[in-house]
């Protein structure tokens, strides 16, 4: 199946990997992996995984700087749609391929490889290695696992598979890590976060529906001492509440001038719902990118009206 993609990969001495602004552990170790396994195989070949860091995924690799390049091949990881590349003009390069496992949004790939019923992008990168025998390491080992695990939640998600458990098994029979120290790259965090969770699980609203949501502007991002990713990155912690079927953090983002939207589900599929606000993702797990904090509610005004019809008919339209 990804014949062609290794064939690019050799056909070009460059190449350039990207993924989706708003960096998170399956865009960054899918990027981060694809690199070193390209590098492993293929020493001879200059290789650069670029784009925006953040602070709070330092442990898990480094990129590289992005410097202009002729004639090269750009790989772009777990991103849907051309409008979400990160630090990548794609018209730039002379060959381009998307590696993704959302739901399709639009094409802006020569060649693109989706799998939207993959856990990760990285589940997709760790059958690309096994399916075309590609040497592999404890540390890419590593990268894969920290992706995979983060976007299906521990897998707790349903596009967990028994060919899943299989795939991991024996990357890790492999190319054993130590998974102790791997999990504290993804989950130690400081302690105003752990403030932060309290705060969101006191002041979240509620509504009749079993929508739950809460706004963090900035005094409330200043007063704990975080930045305007935290509440976003904590979201799935608040998985398997009772009176929940849908729950929504807003952040203010004010050096960008706009508000971060987490959504998540517990049976309701929201992407649909998050695609009419001008943003999309998973059935269960989306997110928007709000320019006003009114934009930002009517987005909760209109999940809530979906919820009450989901309540009636079990679906939303």
């Amino acid at each position: 199946m990804y014949k062609d993609l290794i064939d690019k990969i050799k056909e070009y001495q460059t190449i350039v990997i990207a993924r989706h602004i708003g960096v998170d552990p399956d865009a960054l170790c899918s990027q981060l992996a694809l690199r070193d396994t390209i590098k492993l195989n293929y020493p001879d070949k200059k290789v650069l995984a670029i784009g925006t860091g953040s602070a709070k995924f330092l442990s898990i690799g480094k990129l590289d700087k992005n410097e202009k390049v002729d004639n090269a091949l750009l790989i772009v990881c777990d991103t849907p749609d051309l409008k979400r590349v990160d630090s990548a003009v794609v018209d730039d390069f002379s060959c381009t391929i998307k590696i993704d496992h959302h739901p399709f949004v639009e094409k802006f790939c020569q060649y693109e490889y989706i799998d939207d019923s993959a856990t990760s992008t990285c589940e997709i990168i760790m059958r690309i290695i096994e399916e075309n025998g590609l040497q592999c390491n404890s540390e890419i080992s590593e990268l894969l696992y920290l992706g995979l695990a983060s976007d299906s939640n521990r897998f707790l998600f349903n596009t967990c598979t028994s060919n899943t458990f299989r795939l991991v098994a024996d990357f890790m029979e492999k190319y054993p890590f130590d998974l102790t120290k791997a999990y504290e790259k993804l989950y130690y965090r400081p302690l105003s976060e752990v403030r932060l969770e309290g705060y969101i699980a006191l002041n979240m609203k509620v509504t009749e529906n079993q929508l739950g949501y809460i706004i963090i502007d900035d005094t409330v991002i200043n007063e704990f001492g975080v930045d305007s990713a935290s509440a976003g990155n904590m979201i799935n912690n608040f998985n398997y509440i009772k009176e929940l079927l849908v729950w929504v953090t807003i952040t203010e983002d004010k050096k960008n001038n706009q508000y971060r939207v987490s959504i998540r589900s517990r049976g309701p599929e929201i992407n649909r719902v998050a695609e009419r606000h001008h943003g999309g993702g998973h059935k269960y797990a989306s997110g928007v990118k709000a320019k006003s904090l009114e934009d930002a509610l009517l987005l909760i005004e209109d999940l809530d009206k979906e919820l009450s019809f989901y309540q009636q008919k079990g679906e939303i339209i």
